[in-house]
């Protein structure tokens, strides 16, 4: 849990933006090195049984909002688990570690499943987490009001192949009639996007929770597109092994039943909600508004929570709209090969609820 700390100094300009933006973990598609921390969890008390050691990969941003919750309000410890949090700065290097043995489950990206599946890795996606959230950035008074008029514009996103750059040009420059030669993407981690935008670098930056919520908090910038309002997309899912689904079901179960609470938690309490997660994001206690005014970075935080849309269950529509990023993928050369979601798909868990 976060400890409160005194009320320390605000922040001054975008400069100090990027003091804070520094301060989050690089995006869940970039590159980037894996990073250890250790989560809580104990011995069960009255005689019983120690709980089952597992290791929970994340991502340190938004989407993972689930994964981190559970450790902080100690519902993995409440379900029968002792939890090491494994931070991880891209979804890449956790499904290695996972395929190598030292990560038992995630919250990663789709695409990322999809692609390790359809090399022979032995994944499979068991539970829902998070529908997609990536929004257009601009400039107050750009001129840019919608996405056609980013054509001949320079725009940063995240690394080719990741799940922003698969929709990006699948769905949002596409509808638009855009192709991606019409847009100078430059590929950055969402951190430098936003700085990129607010000293001028680029037009436009296509970035995920938190960042969006401190660049239009602390910034002159709007938003003028966000996917998941257009096409709703089951952007982050929880993944594990072949190999832990036939030896050790029942705390893969256990993890999605913390991961199911945590889920309603946001939900149902984003005020509690961010309380616990607002210290994994920003080691600050409050920041400047882009008006002068001084907010609460906890309430920036919520309104990171209250902008995305979890859900821990896999629908039929969700299940189609898989396929169509498969299919995507498949359009734009990240697949080599056709793939069937449903193949990669065991829902025994969410079955049983």
């Amino acid at each position: 849990m976060r400890q409160t700390h005194g009320k320390r100094k605000s922040f001054k300009g975008w400069l100090a933006l990027s003091i804070v933006v520094v301060l989050l973990t690089l995006s869940a598609c970039g590159n980037g090195a894996r990073q250890g921390q250790a989560g809580s969890g104990e011995q069960s008390g009255g005689g019983q049984k120690q709980n089952q050691d597992f290791v929970v990969g994340y991502l340190n941003v938004m989407d993972d909002a689930q994964a981190m919750l559970a450790a902080e309000a100690k519902l993995y410890e409440k379900n029968g688990l002792n939890v090491t949090m494994q931070k991880f700065t891209s979804g890449t290097d956790l499904i290695k570690a996972m395929v190598g043995g030292q990560v038992d489950a995630g919250v990663l990206g789709f695409t990322n499943a999809v692609s390790w599946a359809a090399k022979g890795a032995g994944l499979k996606v068991v539970g829902g987490a998070q529908m997609g959230f990536h929004s257009i950035l601009v400039k107050e008074g750009s001129g840019i009001e919608k996405v056609e008029d980013l054509k001949g514009k320079k725009l940063a996103s995240q690394g080719q192949g990741s799940t922003a750059d698969i929709v990006l040009n699948g769905v949002a420059l596409k509808n638009a009639n855009l192709t991606k030669q019409d847009v100078q993407t430059v590929y950055v981690d969402p951190a430098q996007a936003i700085q990129s935008l607010a000293s001028g670098a680029v037009d436009a930056a296509f970035v995920f929770e938190p960042y969006n919520s401190i660049a239009t908090t602390t910034m002159g910038v709007k938003q003028i597109y966000e996917i998941g309002k257009v096409w709703p997309f089951p952007c982050m899912v929880v993944i594990t092994t072949d190999k832990n689904l036939k030896e050790n079901r029942d705390a893969v179960n256990q993890l999605l039943d913390a991961q199911k609470e945590a889920i309603e938690m946001l939900q149902n309490e984003p005020d509690k909600s961010a309380e616990l997660l607002a210290g994994n994001f920003v080691d600050q206690d409050t920041m400047t508004a882009v008006d002068g005014g001084e907010v609460r970075t906890v309430d920036v935080i919520r309104q990171a929570i209250e902008t995305q849309s979890f859900n821990w269950e896999i629908t039929p529509d969700n299940v189609g709209r898989m396929q169509e990023i498969a299919d995507i993928m498949k359009e734009q050369g990240v697949l080599e090969k056709e793939v069937n979601v449903e193949d990669i798909l065991d829902l025994e868990w969410q079955n049983g609820q």
